[in-house]
């Protein structure tokens, strides 16, 4: 029986490759820009599509994807940029890639957190340029985590690793969710945004993007802020107002803020590179071997067990889509 042909539409890391080849008939977009309107064209005589956060798969690319394709794997935990409504009603299934990027993004996080508070972007920018100048006590003042409130909006699995690390920085964690965790023992619940915002000194937005969450960060909520805090955002950018955010840095409301991520990545809007105080990064919050690896590891072994052994993978994102008339696990 010939291997199923797997789509794959970015070059990843190359022990992944060897995985997907030795268990599928691979095509490989070889280009770094994403597929975009080329994916339905590629995907032609495909019976799976390993596509990445940046490919667009819209209720309208959704029904015009060839009729052979069986099953979709994310290269992510987010799925906003699939339309899940719209591939369910294909009863093509989803699978994402949880667990294995929570260390690496929850470490990111500290890292954005430590170099907002400490505003260690423009420490180095003086260094580098060459105006570093004689040791003055008043100079490159920043301030400490310990004894500090982190407000995590949002305590899913990324929440709960930046929580326990943030323990070891002598922080006092608070946090608002859709509902308590009960793992979440020492942590202090807010059953509204409102009020997490009112008692973070740091606040960490890592809540997924979310018809319900997109926008919630806007300029009523910002305001609640103690002035002078810290703001870190490596969940999505799209949850934040980015003009208010604007203002509240330049004002300074928010005394330093470290971003990952933007409403517009990575076109992002010019006025984050003039912002004072702020960290700013590439959306590297998965960017580590082990967690690139991870992530194809388990976005391929859910393909082979739905296509090769007709089982369904836990990772499933729209378990409705296996019930379907129209699911086709294996051959």
């Amino acid at each position: 029986m010939s291997q199923p042909t797997l789509l794959i539409t970015r070059h990843l890391p190359e022990s992944v490759l060897q995985q997907a080849r030795a268990s599928f008939e691979v095509k490989l977009w070889p280009h770094d820009e994403p597929i975009g309107q080329h994916l339905i064209a590629w995907a032609q005589g495909c019976d799976a599509l390993l596509v990445m956060a940046t490919d667009r798969l819209d209720a309208a690319t959704l029904r015009q994807l060839p009729a052979s394709v069986r099953a979709i794997a994310t290269y992510s935990v987010g799925h906003d940029h699939i339309d899940l409504y719209a591939v369910t009603q294909r009863g093509i299934p989803v699978f994402n890639t949880p667990d294995v990027l929570s260390d690496a993004v929850a470490e990111v996080a500290l890292l954005l957190m430590l170099s907002a508070a400490r505003d260690a972007a423009t420490a180095e920018t003086a260094l580098r340029s060459g105006g570093w100048g004689p040791w003055s006590p008043t100079r490159f003042l920043g301030q400490q985590l310990t004894g500090r409130r982190l407000g995590l909006y949002g305590m899913g699995r990324i929440g709960m690793g930046i929580a326990q690390r943030a323990l070891g920085f002598g922080m006092q964690v608070h946090y608002h969710n859709r509902t308590v965790h009960t793992a979440a023992t020492g942590f202090t619940y807010h059953a509204s945004l409102e009020s997490l915002m009112e008692h973070s000194d740091v606040f960490c937005v890592c809540a997924p993007s979310t018809l319900q969450t997109r926008g919630t960060v806007n300029r009523a909520r910002l305001a609640l802020l103690p002035r002078g805090s810290v703001f870190v955002n490596i969940a999505r950018g799209d949850l934040v107002d980015e003009d208010a955010l604007f203002e509240a840095i330049l004002s300074g409301h928010i005394g330093g803020a470290g971003l990952d991520v933007y409403r517009d990545e990575p076109a992002i809007d010019p006025r984050f590179l003039q912002l004072p105080r702020t960290t700013l990064l590439p959306h590297i919050g998965s960017a580590t071997l082990d967690a690139r690896e991870g992530m194809g590891r388990l976005a391929l072994q859910a393909l082979e067990a739905f296509l090769l052994q007709g089982k369904p993978p836990a990772n499933c994102l729209n378990p409705d889509a296996l019930a379907s008339p129209f699911a086709k696990g294996s051959a």
